[in-house]
């Protein structure tokens, strides 16, 4: 999942990392990127600073504790960034990704664990511009019908 993600964010000079957890996708594109990871949960933000100030080679890593569900970036919040990063809880980023929709962010990487609720984000996504370049299956939790995706879109 990692490397798809990282592959269709390239070249990205600022990425936003949302329903960021401790780190999973955040600390990998700060190799190469400044990332802003946004994370409800006050644990998970932890993590991320003590992993991201003892970890060599990063560029900046920035942090907010914020509940997306209720209080979604906003496209004003969004218009610094060039690529965007989301890997939301099974219920999906409904409100979050309203607003991307409106947004300019170029490139986008959905990671979800729930087929139902990804579809429905890309359907807005798509509606507000978007092109589904792909969409990749994995099946990394042999012997259970879950199934994790990730879409690359485009503007």
């Amino acid at each position: 999942m990692s490397k798809l993600v990282l592959d269709h964010v390239g070249k990205a000079k600022r990425v936003i990392d949302l329903f960021a957890g401790s780190g999973t996708f955040s600390l990998r594109l700060a190799r190469k990127a400044k990332v802003h990871a946004v994370e409800g949960d006050d644990k998970s933000v932890k993590a991320l600073d003590h992993a991201a100030r003892n970890t060599q080679g990063l560029k900046p890593v920035t942090f907010e504790k914020r509940d997306l569900f209720r209080r979604p970036m906003m496209v004003s919040e969004l218009k610094n960034f060039d690529a965007l990063v989301f890997d939301p809880p099974r219920a999906g980023a409904e409100e979050q990704v309203k607003e991307l929709a409106r947004s300019t962010i170029k490139t986008v990487a959905a990671v979800s664990c729930n087929p139902l609720t990804l579809a429905r984000d890309l359907r807005v996504l798509v509606d507000g511009g978007y092109k589904i370049i792909s969409v990749t299956p994995i099946d990394q939790f042999l012997w259970s019908p879950h199934v994790e995706a990730v879409a690359l879109l485009s503007r």
